[in-house]
């Protein structure tokens, strides 16, 4: 099959079965507003569509346009922002939308995009060909995935020129929807749906019986564990928290006051809970101590009753709830 035949037959498949998505234009239709088309891609980038979906609307609905995004306070954005995770992205969130007014406007080339903060390759080219119909080709985890088995690829330069080559002038951006949504759907990483997908005549790994197989697995490097120390101080019915320093882990969150989490080996204190959790590069056994007298720390008290509007990322979220559910068994 040439293709130019599977370019059109891929691109007749998401005009009949396109997701349904509130960052989204239907196939063939006027592009979505840039902001609207950036913001979700910064909020996609390692979290899934259903994790983002409600968030989005969330946000959009309280800062409808990048105007407004860009006058909000920091710990607002931040507050929302909060169990979505990967938190350097709030802060290259909060930069790029004061850099976008200041400039008055969204650029509109990949090569442009690529300035504003926090912006990279790949959502440099999702912005300019969903949003500005660009014949940019944004390459992500699903993208590579189909192109990979389609072309029966595991070099990653090599899928990236097939799936330039594979771009068709004038409809990058429903080509790129239309591959994104083929690799959510029906091209998993494992267990493909193989018989349902509109390329499986021409696809070499379907073809070869191990579309598995492509691209070649990454491999997993050991993340080294740490142990790391907050405190509860509770007056009355109040929690105190803080800020965590602009750069850094969960720069500028909410957060309990504690250390800096380069433990090798649990304190040697009674800790109240301790919270397991991972991030990128290292593992966190979060152990809550109990303090008393007052704390050090420039701070505030929170209402527990409140402390879901406190803005607390996921680890201090459920590092509260789960003393929380201690003292009230």
């Amino acid at each position: 099959m040439p293709a130019s035949a599977a370019v059109r037959i891929l691109l007749d498949h998401y005009r009949a079965n396109a997701r349904t998505l509130p960052w989204r234009s239907p196939p063939g239709q006027a592009p979505m507003d840039p902001y609207k088309v950036w913001l979700s891609e910064v909020m996609l980038q390692q979290t899934t569509v259903s994790t983002v979906t409600p968030r989005f609307t969330r946000f959009v609905e309280r800062w409808p346009t990048v105007e407004a995004l860009a006058a909000a306070a920091d710990e607002e954005i931040l507050g929302e922002w909060a169990g979505l995770g990967y938190y350097a992205r709030a802060r290259n969130l909060i930069a790029c939308a004061r850099t976008v007014v200041a400039r008055e406007s969204f650029p509109t080339s990949e090569t442009e995009l690529r300035t504003l903060p926090g912006v990279g390759d790949y959502t440099a080219a999702a912005i300019a060909a969903i949003a500005f119909g660009r014949d940019s080709t944004p390459i992500d985890t699903n993208v590579e995935r189909v192109v990979a088995r389609l072309k029966g690829l595991t070099d990653k330069a090599a899928v990236r020129a097939a799936a330039i080559a594979l771009t068709p002038a004038g409809q990058a951006g429903d080509f790129a929807q239309a591959l994104m949504d083929l690799g959510a759907t029906l091209c998993r990483p494992k267990n493909p749906d193989c018989p349902a997908c509109p390329l499986r005549a021409d696809c070499t790994g379907y073809l070869r019986g191990r579309p598995e197989a492509y691209p070649a697995p990454k491999m997993k490097k050991d993340r080294p564990h740490r142990h790391g120390i907050a405190f509860w101080y509770q007056q009355d019915d109040a929690l105190f928290l803080v800020r965590r320093p602009d750069k850094g882990m969960l720069g500028g969150m909410a957060a309990l006051p504690g250390d800096d989490w380069a433990g090798d080996s649990p304190p040697p204190v009674e800790a109240l809970t301790t919270v397991s959790h991972g991030f990128t590069h290292f593992t966190l056994d979060l152990h809550v101590v109990r303090a008393s007298g007052s704390p050090n720390d420039e701070g505030w008290w929170h209402d527990l009753d409140r402390i879901g509007q406190a803005g607390l990322p996921t680890l201090f979220a459920k590092a509260v709830a789960q003393v929380r559910a201690k003292e009230r068994s």
